[in-house]
């Protein structure tokens, strides 16, 4: 399999942060950090632009598979299992790839700071599924996702738990727009209270 950048950072938060984290402590909950993203419970594990960090250890990604990396950093690797079908794709024996650091760490960072201007009681959590970061408000979900099948780049979402119809949602699970468009987190902070308005 060819493992794009994209795919490989969703690779690394799904096989080496969440279901480690998962096996040993029963979550697949994720939370960004200033650098990049991060475990929430046992094993403590970050990743950040050119290396996986553990225990204070730096392992740079360069020429390394997911195992390699997993067994340099002592962790099992494998995505969460019985808990979702979909994925990053990724497996274990796949080259780490991670040439565009800049766009998919930085989607998140704005992700969770509009996030945290728009709900400030809320906590945003990065879910390694669909690798997004998200909140969920009133039967809503709120979040910027890093590029998937819907929209091939970064890109602000919200999502109602029950269909809304209207200008404002343009993708079948509410409404969309690319980061590009709207720019920094005050604006996306900003698309998030559009959408809390319209949906009512």
């Amino acid at each position: 399999m060819t493992t794009s950048s994209s795919n490989s950072w969703h690779g690394l938060a799904e096989l080496l942060l969440a279901g480690p984290q998962y096996r040993r402590s029963g979550t697949i909950r994720l939370r960004v950090t200033p650098a990049g993203f991060a475990t929430v419970a046992a094993p403590e594990v970050q990743a950040e632009a050119d290396a996986l960090v553990v225990d204070g250890r730096r392992i740079p990604y360069a020429g390394q598979t997911f195992a390699e990396l997993a067994a340099a950093a002592g962790l099992d690797a494998g995505a969460p299992e019985g808990l979702y079908k979909d994925g990053s794709g990724a497996a274990a024996g796949d080259p780490v790839v991670t040439t565009d650091a800049g766009t998919v760490l930085g989607a998140l960072a704005v992700g969770d700071a509009a996030l945290r201007r728009f709900a400030p009681d809320q906590t945003p959590v990065l879910w390694p599924e669909h690798f997004d970061v998200g909140i969920s408000l009133g039967e809503v979900n709120y979040g910027v996702s890093t590029g998937d099948s819907a929209v091939p780049e970064p890109y602000a979402y919200v999502g109602p738990w029950t269909p809304r119809s209207g200008d404002f949602w343009n993708v079948s699970f509410g409404a969309a727009r690319p980061l590009r468009e709207l720019g920094d987190a005050a604006a996306v902070a900003a698309f998030f209270a559009e959408g809390r308005a319209t949906a009512g």
